[in-house]
């Protein structure tokens, strides 16, 4: 299976995108990092909620709604030679993402408090959570618009240029971070001058990538296109959408009311949590590009009637995300405690102490996480958005969230307690995916032989 035409395929096209995720995760990271130094836990506590809070509007209709949808219709429509239908529904899915860009600006714009509020934030953590949520808002329309303009790009293959758009974020938000949080050459202003940080940068990275899919792209962001909607066409990019958005709405929500019910148990659990959960994100980032990558390879060998490569380089995403995950698994096993004392300062003994017990425990979960997320992706990179849905629904809402509920506000469990229950959903999550995309994948090949065959 590891033959070197399809290793060089699944690496050309999925390592730009585990870079480009990678140094998005790591900007979060030196983000929550000067946080932590300038306000300690209650800073962290506060940023941390906003930012869970804004992650699973994003997540839900945008990177994994209208993203995923755009690289699956590009990926396959581009594999069967059809460029002119690639663009048009490029331009349709990214004119229909930015219309919930902006709704979403709003809401969480006008109503972050009442929402940190729902979520238990109080006191200083709500007013801190919201001062940041407002200016931050902003930040995320321009994040969310470049994504929109990276999945016509990913879509069809183009996995560096999105890679080299990251490159330009990170230079501007680390020094942008610097001089206002600290207020190096200009007036503190701390927390907010972090969000204030993170607009500037995006904005950026949006003005690259618009410039670059209109005039430069292969397959390129056409507005025109906007005059010929049609019912049929918006139908087929909602179709793929609308149930990529459910099945992180499932992930997402359940993850949110698993963060009310550790808020309850006081910000020093709640900022362990956060910072095992900040780091944690550097290692599933190569799971999610290879989740992402599997998209495009297996949808463009689709498109051209490959099954037999498409099977392929979902087998080798497959094995790449869990052998990265699992040098992962052997550092946060045995280095947990350095790590977390990246994040914390030397007075915050009992953070770094909890933080480091649920890093040491997360490292059972990460081959599972790699799995998962490639086989899902393999799913919708053959059409299939439908499965991907019914097992997060059921690994979220049957399994993580029950479970949370029972060992954290019923028996008062420590935090630890949560990191073996989601240990427990990702190795059910993967085997689901798997045997799925086996059965769905055999379904879709063996019904195209059968046409030819009866052709």
């Amino acid at each position: 299976m590891l033959n070197k035409h399809t290793t060089n395929e699944v690496l050309n096209t999925s390592l730009p995108v585990v870079a480009e995720i990678t140094i998005y995760t790591l900007m979060s990271i030196f983000d929550l990092m000067m946080i932590g130094k300038y306000g300690g836990n209650i800073a962290v506590s506060a940023v941390g909620l906003s930012n869970n809070l804004t992650n699973a509007f994003i997540e839900i209709f945008i990177l994994e709604g209208f993203c995923i949808s755009i690289v699956s219709l590009v990926s396959r429509m581009v594999g069967a030679g059809q460029y002119k239908t690639a663009e048009k529904f490029a331009s349709l899915g990214f004119i229909l993402g930015i219309v919930f860009c902006l709704i979403i600006t709003i809401v969480v714009f006008s109503f972050g408090k009442e929402f940190l509020y729902l979520l238990g934030a109080r006191n200083d953590i709500l007013k801190i959570g919201y001062s940041y949520i407002k200016i931050n808002s902003v930040a995320l329309f321009f994040f969310m618009s470049m994504r929109l303009l990276n999945s016509i790009l990913i879509g069809y293959g183009n996995t560096f240029i999105p890679f080299i758009c990251s490159l330009i974020v990170i230079f501007v938000k680390i020094i942008l971070n610097y001089l206002l949080v600290f207020g190096i050459g200009f007036n503190t202003r701390g927390i907010d001058g972090s969000a204030i940080a993170s607009t500037v940068a995006y904005l950026c990275g949006f003005v690259f990538c618009f410039y670059y899919t209109v005039f430069k792209s292969q397959v390129k962001f056409k507005p025109f296109y906007i005059f010929s909607i049609c019912f049929n066409d918006i139908k087929k990019i909602l179709v793929l959408a609308i149930p990529c958005s459910m099945e992180e709405a499932a992930f997402s929500i359940s993850k949110l009311m698993c963060v009310a019910i550790i808020i309850k148990s006081g910000s020093i659990s709640f900022a362990s949590d956060s910072i095992a959960n900040m780091i944690e994100g550097i290692s599933v980032m190569p799971s999610i590009g290879f989740g992402i990558a599997v998209i495009t390879l297996v949808g463009m060998n689709v498109g051209k009637r490959d099954y037999k490569q498409a099977k392929k380089v979902a087998f080798n995403c497959a094995f790449y995300a869990a052998a990265m995950m699992s040098i992962f698994a052997i550092i946060f096993l045995f280095m947990p405690n350095f790590l977390v004392n990246l994040f914390v300062n030397n007075n915050e003994k009992r953070v770094a102490y909890l933080a480091g017990k649920c890093l040491a425990i997360g490292a059972a979960e990460q081959p599972f996480i790699g799995l998962s997320l490639v086989f899902a992706g393999a799913l919708k990179g053959i059409g299939d958005v439908k499965s991907p849905f019914f097992i997060s629904c059921f690994t979220s809402w049957i399994i993580r969230l029950p479970l949370t509920y029972y060992f954290i506000n019923m028996l008062n469990y420590p935090v630890t307690a949560i990191w073996w229950i989601t240990a427990f959903q990702w190795g059910v999550d993967a085997l689901l995916m798997f045997s799925l995309f086996i059965y769905k994948f055999n379904k879709v090949s063996n019904s195209s032989k059968s046409y030819f065959f009866n052709k």
